[in-house]
């Protein structure tokens, strides 16, 4: 009776993590936002020269980044192992120039790179995207294609502005449960 006993309570040890990890199908989240900066260096021919020639422009994992700097007050994604996202943003919007503290009329896609190195796999919503409101907030509900892998090791989630595809912003990866 107590190897019974035994027995049965290991296989539920055994199980129940089981039966957790399979209700959890997140393949990637995302707490926190960081906006584009376009340029990331300079290098001056003259250490006292205060402009310089030669630029390191922001591209990242070969995705080429937008023309003006952009903020994001919030981003909350969370990625499905089926390729389903959810994306809730706010304040996505310009951080420089005439229109510096609007979002004026663009709209954004996301896409997920799994890949850290080259060749990357480019996994995107819909990529007419969805309208930013004037005060840059949006939310993206949608399947990626093509479908992420089964794992995801190095997850890079940008917000893209539809026709050109550049980057406005990038989400920062959630670790395990934190908040």
């Amino acid at each position: 009776m107590v190897k019974n006993v035994l027995a049965y309570l290991l296989f539920l040890g055994a199980t129940f993590p089981l039966l957790a990890a399979a209700d959890d199908d997140t393949l990637a989240r995302f707490k926190g936002g960081i906006g584009v900066i376009p340029v990331s260096s300079g290098v001056a021919p003259v250490v006292s020269q205060l402009t310089s020639e030669v630029v390191n422009r922001n591209f990242v994992r070969g995705v080429q980044r937008a023309g003006q700097i952009w903020v994001i007050d919030k981003l909350e994604a969370r990625v499905r192992m089926n390729g389903h996202i959810r994306v809730k943003g706010k304040g996505l919007i310009l951080g420089g120039g005439n229109n510096a503290g609007r979002a004026t009329g663009q709209s954004v896609f996301a896409t997920l790179i799994c890949e850290a190195a080259a060749p990357f796999v480019e996994r995107s919503t819909t990529l007419t995207g969805v309208l930013l409101a004037p005060n840059g907030d949006f939310e993206i509900n949608d399947t990626l294609a093509p479908l992420p892998p089964f794992e995801c090791a190095s997850p890079m989630l940008l917000i893209r502005t539809a026709g050109s595809g550049n980057w406005f912003a990038v989400g920062i990866p959630r670790q395990g449960n934190d908040d």
